[in-house]
This record gives structure tokens, C-alpha cells and sequence, in this order.
């Protein structure tokens, strides 16, 4: 394996991709398997701006299993955690034929020590938990020697995890099985395939949101008769229609089934009782401000996309870029001594017309956005190859941060 200290520990270190929803999963159908009322695709955004890393570390001198996070020890019992580890050493057992005693050679009774970051703020509505699991079953999983479909795992740690196991455009089968075996990712095209699409991650928020997902859709599912309509005769189409935009690269297409779903969504957290704010004064800005420079051109340019917080997520095609950047510029000015307003893929300086400014006509809001991520599609999750990128040291704990 990659690393072999003195206690013969086996580590691995992983990388994996946040993924935004352009069709929504929201609501299950069994909560403890994690499965979807309805389908539902995603764009899985790059790496290089948008990760969890995770280091997995196996030795037979470990006394138990541990987990830390973003630098805190977290409890390594949570039921989704123990899920993905249950799941993964039956796999490694299973594969190593029940038979072998000897499971010790293979390090299948040793404890694991798990160390995960994310370089991006957790819990701020940008899928956090699905980078997290999805590297935590992928790290696990080359540590254990457990090969393929990897999905249904991730899925019982965290239902979108499942669609960061694949890059590019990738779809989350609901399945009907009550076992959940059909209920998987796959993947529509790879990220290479539509090379102009770009990103845009306007950061509005970076605290915690005030209704976590996982409680909010179990009072949509109990209360919303918008949702059930939603799953039933509003999502199989979009998905035939999403996944045929996408295959064609018809961007108009693209956008608008983009808003129109997080349009609805949203709409079934306000039909959910008492109903779920997840958008904010500034999200409903940036709506505003996409529909009319959209109007302003006569075609859609931009598209935008919401998940259960404020933070948008833009699509754009590569030559709209640097002209929208200042258009958000100009209507929610950063703080002058705020650091810098764009990070990720340089962005050219682009001026914006008089003419433009006036046909959209809001308000601006300073200091609501607080910086933008400018990204594209990325690749699935990877291995770390590097050994001095390992989050544990040769101790097995996490390595001190200078």
C-alpha cells in the first residue's frame, strides 16, 4: 500500500467532488436505506476549487475506530457513518471468502483512523455532506480492497454522495426495490464533454442553514401535496428532458429546466408546514438580476440554481463569463478591503454597458455577496498519490497544521 510505518499502517488518501443538482432530490421514501422519492442529475463541479480530502489509516495498533473533521474529533458512531463502514468490511469479507479465518493478514479486524477536509465551508449549502461521504467510501473502500459500484454505499451515508462518485453529469436512479440495489448513480457524460459550461458559486452565506436537509424533507414528505405532485408527474419528465439537453449540449434547454426545478423545489419547502425558507433577500436579488439580463439579451445566458440554503450556483457558457461576473459585481459590491472577490479560474476583466445597467435596474445590494467560485464540470473522486498529502501522520492522528 502506499505508506508502511513502523506499525505497519495502511493509508490512503482521496479526493472527491462537490456535485449541484440541476433536477432536485428532495424527500425519501426509506430513510434509513436513503431512497429517493423521485430521480435526479447533477453537475459534479472540479477539484481544483471544490473538494474533500480524506485520509484513511488502518493498524492493528489502534485501540478504535476514530473520525476527525475539518479538525474536530466527531462521534465515529453516527448511524450514516457506521452504515458506509459496516457496509464497506462486509464487501472486504465477502470478497476475501467468508472462510479465511485469517482476517487479520488483511486487516480487515483493524481499527480505522479517518481524517477528512473540506476546502470549502461546510454546511453553507454547498453539498458538503455529499463530497464528504463520497470520499469516505471511495478512501475506505482502496484501503479495503472493495471494487466495484461504489454509489449504493455512499448513498447510505448521504443520499447525493452517491452522484460525487462519478464526474461530469451524472443522474441518481430512484429505483423500486426495497432493498435499494437499483436505487444508484451513473453517469449521463463525462466532464469532458461539454468543455464552454461554466460555474459560478456566488457565496451569499457561509453559516450553517437553519433547517438541515435531512429534517426538512421529512416535514415536506409528511406535510407538501406540491411534493408528491412534483415526484410523481413533474420529475420523470424533466429527467428525459435534462438528460437530452445535456446530451446535445443545448444550453438554452439546460437553463431553463435548471430554474424551473429550483424554482419548484423551492416552492415545495414553502408548501412544506411550517414552511422552510432556505432562500434569502440576496438569493431572490440574484434571481431577479439572471432573469433580466437574460430578457435583456433576448436569450438565456445565465441560469441559476439553488440548494437548501442562499448560496447560488450560476451556469453559464464560457464567452458570458466575464461580462456576468461584473454585471454581480456591479449590483452587490464587495467590501473594498474584503480580500479577493473571485477565486478559482481567473476570470477576464470585462466593462458593462451603461445601456445593460439601466435595462436591469435593481438596487444594489452591497456586501451581499460575499465572493463568487469560478469552476466548471470535474472528474470523480481520485487517489492521492503524494505520501506528504496524507491528513494522519505516521502516528495514526492528525497531522499538526503549521
Amino acid at each position: 500500500m502506499p505508506d508502511d510505518s513502523v506499525d505497519k499502517l495502511n493509508i490512503v488518501t482521496c479526493t472527491a467532488p462537490v456535485n449541484i443538482a440541476v433536477i432536485k432530490y428532495w424527500g425519501k421514501r426509506d430513510e434509513e436505506l436513503i431512497l429517493p422519492i423521485n430521480s435526479s442529475l447533477s453537475v459534479t463541479l472540479h477539484q481544483d476549487q471544490l473538494k474533500t480530502t480524506t485520509t484513511v489509516a488502518t493498524s492493528k495498533s489502534f485501540q478504535e475506530d476514530q473520525i476527525w473533521l475539518n479538525g474536530k474529533e466527531e462521534d465515529i458512531r453516527h448511524p450514516r457513518l457506521q452504515s458506509c463502514l459496516r457496509e464497506i468490511r462486509r464487501l472486504a469479507r465477502k470478497r476475501r471468502g467468508d472462510g479465511d479465518s485469517d482476517l487479520d493478514s488483511f486487516g480487515l479486524s483493524h481499527k480505522v483512523h479517518i481524517c477528512s477536509v473540506n476546502n470549502f465551508p461546510t454546511a453553507a449549502g454547498l453539498a458538503s455532506s455529499a463530497a464528504g461521504f463520497a470520499c469516505l467510501v471511495y478512501t475506505l473502500a482502496r484501503v479495503f480492497g472493495v471494487e466495484g459500484d461504489l454509489s449504493v454505499i455512499a448513498r447510505q451515508g448521504s443520499g447525493s454522495a452517491c452522484r460525487s462518485m462519478y464526474g461530469g453529469f451524472v443522474q441518481w436512479i430512484m429505483g423500486h426495490q426495497n432493498d435499494g440495489k437499483d436505487s444508484l448513480a451513473q453517469q449521463v457524460e463525462p466532464e469532458t464533454h461539454w468543455p464552454e459550461l461554466r460555474v459560478l458559486v456566488l457565496v451569499a452565506s457561509a453559516e450553517r442553514k437553519p433547517v438541515g436537509s435531512t429534517s426538512g424533507m421529512q416535514t415536506s414528505i409528511q406535510t407538501s401535496c406540491l411534493l408528491k405532485h412534483r415526484a410523481e408527474s413533474v420529475v420523470p419528465g424533466r429527467m428525459v428532458e435534462m438528460i437530452e439537453a445535456v446530451h446535445r449540449k443545448d444550453f438554452t434547454a439546460f437553463a431553463e429546466l435548471t430554474m424551473k426545478d429550483s424554482n419548484q423545489f423551492h416552492a415545495t419547502c414553502l408548501d412544506t408546514y411550517p414552511p422552510i425558507f432556505y432562500l434569502s433577500t440576496v438569493s431572490h436579488q440574484v434571481i431577479n438580476l439572471v432573469h433580466r439580463y437574460n430578457r435583456h439579451y433576448s436569450e438565456t445566458r445565465v441560469a441559476y440554481t439553488f440548494d437548501a440554503g442562499p448560496n447560488a450556483v450560476l451556469f453559464t457558457l464560457e464567452e458570458h463569463v466575464a461580462e456576468f461576473v461584473q454585471v454581480v459585481h456591479h449590483f452587490f459590491p464587495p467590501e473594498i478591503n474584503g480580500g479577493q472577490f473571485i477565486k478559482g479560474l481567473p476570470i477576464k476583466h470585462a466593462a458593462v454597458s451603461e445601456e445593460l445597467k439601466q435595462a436591469i435596474g435593481l438596487e444594489p445590494l452591497p456586501k451581499g455577496i460575499r465572493y463568487i467560485i469560478s469552476t466548471k464540470a470535474g472528474p470523480g473522486p481520485c487517489v492521492v498519490e503524494d505520501p506528504t498529502q496524507h491528513l494522519l501522520g505516521s502516528d495514526g492522528l492528525p497531522k499538526k497544521t503549521a
